[in-house]
């Protein structure tokens, strides 16, 4: 039976759902020939009409159809959406080209303004964060709200700012300036999420790809979601803890997009909601490096479950339209999308296809070990003291952030400028430190100190109580890598310049350029612990205009996924918190085979559903019987059978309680009326007909079939529940939990063939879902 979730997915609750139609059905014809579709609106379009008869807690906006954590139904939401169309195109006159305007232009609406809100929020978190990050070590003496860049406009990095004022000249209180300000700023966003909203803590990405594939979640995407988020992300990556702000961006972007689309529409459909919310994802990541291109990518590689092509136009649309914003209000103040704009004039040689080989080994290393400690570090987590003291913990690891990070002068800078410096080929505004060969050991040295701490720190910071990206922390740590293998073949080089390796090098001057390693070490950590590879590739390029070095690029992130899948499966970061966090979500993109299970080994069997009885001589339902029933079980649906246990229909938990409750407070029924759920020659009524809520068409399969059928079913269809039946009469059901359950159990291996039978008791009781 289609049950509520257990406790574990307590702190999931969903949006609200609003599946109205306001426009009546035209009358059927011939042509329709979609009749379960046809029923679906029916019962959407009742629903409507009975929550606009009042203005009483059933108004527009009251959740009747989706219950909190439960899946939509994509086949009654593609079904509404062709109704909403058709509706439209056969409305004559200026009120039908009236409605086809509004259907036309409606989402572009939300598309354009989710992209402008998301430039000016990017915006000002960037202005935000510099600014803390700057005023850890200093601030202008002019004006004290602007960052180094802004008072030292016009001078180089490496010479003498007059306008900008250290904290102290002792090394010592410049030292605990900096950690104090790290602390404030870190506690002061955990303060925020915890307080004010919970679900503003991590990237969001995990979470959002299960809102894509069709789960509910309640506040995700609400008004106090992005204030906070926004707000704690600009004092969380300023503050200088390990966390980024790209991935959150995302969730940033979709909230912007859920918040339009709420207050634009009164009457929204959650498949074209879950279209908008793949573009705003694509505009999310286009603001965070200045890459539309890649954004759309990666929306389409790593968020999206759903992604037709009108959505990539969509995505593509809004991605421009943002970074079109935020390339207006120019917060840099250069003119760029992004701070680590770079570009390479020198072409790259054969022989360095073996560094970027061991760059893209480093990757596969570096991720396939970081989501090992990282899911160690959130387990310890869930399951010691820490989890009482959430803020304490972010408070003690800024203050060991702090008190790492300053002695090291690459941690020490905020993680979107130490990019930059590392991505540069030696130039007057390179740290010196970067292009001394002759003092090498020491920049090498510090290099690969930062990038071993920086790996520890950014392991356990992703996953506290803070809006926390990982995408530049790993970015950071790959760049620093590389750079330090860079600095050792351009020394290489130049100690060893008759090296047969170097024959195609030039007789004067530089061959190896360090900061492309930078590049590729980055692109290849980024790929490691993502498992994300062409939009990987196209974000990089974009962010450093390397047309020259595209290739290198994908050689480090090829190896780099190669050898992440090797050492620690398939699972990205992303995929493997869904598992932390226990969400209900199955992977439409997973290759793996499915083995040979029939579905009479996993199904719930009839004796552990509760039905609803129709047509019995000894039994009448009535509102009494059907409130028992609902308020006896957390089930959120209940399949209709006869006497003969045939199945008859299937009506949802939240339709069934919806519509006893508007009789009760409307129609002025009482306990006593009886209940009837299939057709009568003549309308009664002293009768409660809830034919109109029913699905008289519910999916089926028989017992005999397999678990590849029924996954595809559920991939390919959008399904909420299978209704499993023998020669019409109802021995099962499946829900799309059910399957998830499955596919995460160890006993999956165990019931497959050629190992036949059902599962005991035990076994079964375990395969009980709690949701669909």
């Amino acid at each position: 039976m289609v049950t509520t979730p257990r406790d574990s997915f307590d702190s999931l609750i969903s949006e609200n759902s609003n599946p109205q139609i306001t426009e009546p059905e035209p009358p059927s014809s011939p042509r329709n020939v979609f009749r379960p579709f046809t029923d679906t609106i029916n019962r959407a379009q009742a629903l409507a009409s009975a929550a606009l008869t009042d203005d009483s807690e059933f108004t527009y906006n009251h959740n009747i159809f989706y219950d909190d954590k439960t899946t939509i139904d994509w086949m009654h939401e593609f079904a509404k959406e062709r109704q909403q169309r058709r509706i439209a195109w056969d409305t004559p006159g200026v009120r039908g080209q009236a409605l086809r305007l509004v259907n036309t232009s409606r989402r572009w609406i939300i598309l354009i303004g989710t992209g402008i809100a998301v430039g000016l929020i990017a915006a000002c978190i960037d202005i935000t964060s510099h600014w803390i990050a700057d005023v850890r070590l200093g601030y202008c003496q002019n004006a004290f709200y602007l960052s180094r860049d802004s008072c030292c406009s016009g001078i180089a990095t490496n010479d003498p700012c007059p306008g900008w004022i250290e904290w102290s000249s002792s090394y010592f209180l410049r030292y605990m300036m900096y950690t104090f300000i790290c602390v404030i700023c870190a506690t002061s966003a955990s303060v925020l999420v915890i307080t004010y909203s919970p679900h503003s803590k991590l990237s969001g990405i995990s979470e959002i790809k299960t809102i894509l594939a069709g789960y509910i979640i309640k506040g995700f995407m609400g008004k106090w979601t992005l204030l906070i988020k926004s707000l704690g992300l600009g004092l969380a990556v300023g503050s200088g803890v390990w966390v980024g702000k790209e991935g959150p961006l995302v969730h940033v972007a979709c909230c912007c997009a859920n918040l339009l689309i709420r207050y634009t529409s009164r009457e929204h459909n959650e498949a074209q909601k879950r279209e908008i919310l793949s573009a705003a994802a694509a505009a999310g990541i286009s603001v965070a490096f200045g890459s539309p291109i890649g954004g759309v990518l990666f929306s389409l590689e790593q968020v999206s479950y759903y992604f037709p092509d009108k959505t990539m136009w969509h995505s593509f649309v809004c991605a421009m339209i943002a970074a079109v914003t935020l390339q207006f209000v120019n917060p840099f103040r250069t003119g760029k999308l992004v701070l680590f704009q770079v570009e390479y004039d020198r072409l790259w040689h054969r022989f360095e296809l073996v560094p970027f080989a061991i760059l893209g080994i480093f990757g596969g290393l570096y991720g396939a070990y970081f989501i090992k400690l990282n899911l160690k570090y959130a387990k310890m987590r869930k399951t010691t003291f820490i989890k009482n003291f959430p803020i304490l913990e972010v408070a003690i690891l800024a203050l060991i952030t702090g008190l790492i990070n300053y002695p090291n002068v690459y941690m020490r800078l905020q993680p979107s400028v130490l990019l930059s410096y590392l991505f540069q080929e030696c130039n007057a505004s390179t740290p010196e430190a970067l292009c001394n060969l002759d003092n090498w050991s020491q920049s090498v040295a510090l290099l690969l100190s930062a990038c071993g701490l920086g790996f520890l720190l950014a392991s356990y910071s992703f996953g506290v109580a803070l809006p926390a990206g990982i995408i530049i922390p790993s970015m950071c740590i790959g760049a620093l890598f590389g750079r330090a293998v860079g600095i050792l073949m351009a020394t290489w080089h130049e100690t060893n310049r008759d090296f047969f390796l170097f024959a195609s090098c030039p007789a004067e001057g530089t061959c190896v350029t360090p900061g492309v390693y930078a590049v590729v070490g980055a692109a290849s950590a980024l790929g490691g612990v993502t498992r994300l590879t062409i939009s990987i590739v196209v974000i990089t390029f974009e962010l450093t205009g390397a047309l020259n070095y595209v290739l290198p690029i994908m050689a480090g992130v090829m190896v780099s996924k190669w050898v992440g899948d090797a050492i620690g499966g398939k699972r990205g970061i992303y995929e493997s918190w869904i598992h932390v966090l226990n969400l209900p979500y199955l992977d439409n993109k997973d290759d793996e085979p499915v083995p040979v299970v029939y579905v009479k080994e996993f199904m719930t069997s009839i004796d552990d559903l509760v039905v609803i009885q129709t047509n019995s001589s000894d039994h009448v339902n009535t509102i009494d019987s059907l409130q028992s029933t609902i308020s006896s079980c957390t089930f959120q649906g209940f399949p209709i059978v006869n006497q003969d246990t045939i199945l008859q229909g299937y009506i949802f938990r939240s339709e069934l309680k919806f519509s006893i409750d508007k009789a009760l407070l409307f129609d002025h029924l009482t306990g006593e009326t009886e209940c009837v759920f299939e057709s009568r020659d003549a309308e009664d009524s002293s009768c409660l007909l809830l034919r109109e809520w029913v699905v008289q068409a519910p999916p089926t399969v028989t017992s005999s079939a397999t678990l590849q059928l029924v996954s595809n079913m559920f991939f390919k269809l959008g399904l909420r529940y299978i209704c499993v039946v023998d020669k019409g009469k109802l021995v099962g059901l499946i829900t799309k939990e059910d399957l998830w359950r499955l596919f995460n159990s160890d006993r999956l291996k165990t019931m497959a063939v050629p190992i036949l039978g059902t599962v005991n008791d035990e076994s079964r009781q375990g395969l009980l879902h709690d949701d669909v």
